[in-house]
C-alpha cells in the first residue's frame, strides 16, 4: 500500500542534532525541524546563542534543548551526544551544519590557518557523524544531512583565496559517498545538501564587494542570493521517509548557478 504522503514528511517523535545552529542556516534548520515534529538539540560554540534559538523554537510549540559544543573537538562531541540521550532518549537525525571559511591569498595562508578549517569543517563531520552512526545503529536507524557547498572543487567554477574551505567541502562530498557505503547496512542514510551563495551571516565579507557580488548574481539564472529556508525545506526532504531511497548523494540548491 502507498503511503500517505502527509506522513512522509512527518517528524513526530524523531529527535535531531543541528550542529553550527546559533544562527544562520543552522538557526533556520533547527526551527524548520521542530516545526516537522523533531525534538531539537540546538548546539554551537555559544551556549548563550543555542539558548536563544532553543527559545524561539518553544515559542512556536516546538521542545528543544542548548548543548555547547566544538564539533572539532572528540571529547565534547561525545558530550554532546551523550546531552542528547539524556535530554530525550536517542538520535534519529544530525544535520553536520557548523562550518567555517576564511578567506585568504593563498600564498599568506598559515598552516593554522589551514588546519582550523579542516578541523572544523571535515574533521569535525567526521566526528559527529561516527558519534551519532553509532547511536543510530542502535535504535535500527537514521539520518545524517551534511551541508557542503557548491564551492568544493570539480564543479567547473573556481572560488579564490579559499582552498582550505574548499578542500573541505570537497572532502565532505567523498565522505558522503564513502559512509553511505559503510552505514547502509546499519539502516543509516546520509546525503549532502551543496548550497549555492545564501543570505547568512558567511558571505558578508563576500558581499563587500558590491561590482563583484551584483556580477555573480547577475550569473544566477534565479539573478538573486538564496534564502536560509531554501537550504532547510532540503533538509527536511532529506530527514525524513520522503527521501527513503536516498543515500551517498549530493544535492545542489544553487539557484541554477551550476548550469551556467
Amino acid at each position: 500500500m502507498e503511503k500517505n504522503f502527509k506522513e512522509l514528511f512527518n517528524l513526530n517523535g524523531k529527535i535531531a542534532i543541528v550542529t553550527g545552529a546559533r544562527r544562520g542556516m543552522g538557526r533556520t534548520h533547527a526551527i524548520a525541524l521542530s516545526d516537522a515534529g523533531a525534538k531539537v538539540v540546538v548546539s554551537d560554540i555559544s551556549q548563550e546563542d543555542c539558548q536563544s534559538v532553543v527559545e524561539d523554537i518553544k515559542e512556536r510549540g516546538g521542545e528543544a534543548v542548548a548543548v555547547k559544543c566544538d564539533i572539532s573537538k572528540k571529547e565534547e562531541v561525545e558530550s554532546m551526544i551523550k546531552e542528547t540521550k539524556n535530554a530525550f532518549g536517542g538520535i534519529d537525525i544530525l544535520v553536520n551544519n557548523a562550518g567555517i571559511i576564511n578567506f585568504n591569498d593563498f600564498l599568506e595562508i598559515t598552516e593554522e590557518d589551514w588546519q582550523k578549517v579542516i578541523d572544523i569543517n571535515l574533521k569535525g563531520y567526521f566526528l559527529c557523524t561516527q558519534a551519532a552512526a553509532k547511536e543510530m545503529k542502535e535504535r535500527g536507524g537514521g539520518v545524517v544531512v551534511n551541508i557542503g557547498s557548491v564551492a568544493m572543487g570539480q564543479m567547473g567554477i573556481g572560488f579564490p583565496n579559499t582552498a582550505p574551505y574548499v578542500s573541505s567541502k570537497g572532502g565532505v562530498a567523498g565522505m558522503t559517498e564513502a559512509l553511505a557505503i559503510d552505514l547502509a547496512p546499519h539502516n543509516i542514510r546520509i546525503n549532502t545538501i551543496a548550497p549555492g551563495m545564501i543570505e547568512t551571516p558567511m558571505i558578508d565579507p563576500v558581499k563587500e564587494d558590491k561590482e563583484g557580488t551584483a556580477a555573480m548574481i547577475n550569473r544566477f539564472p534565479l539573478k538573486r542570493i538564496g534564502r536560509p529556508e531554501e537550504i532547510s525545506s532540503v533538509v527536511l526532504f532529506l530527514a525524513s521517509d520522503a527521501s527513503s531511497y536516498m543515500t551517498g548523494a549530493v544535492i545542489n540548491v544553487d539557484g541554477g548557478w551550476l548550469a551556467t
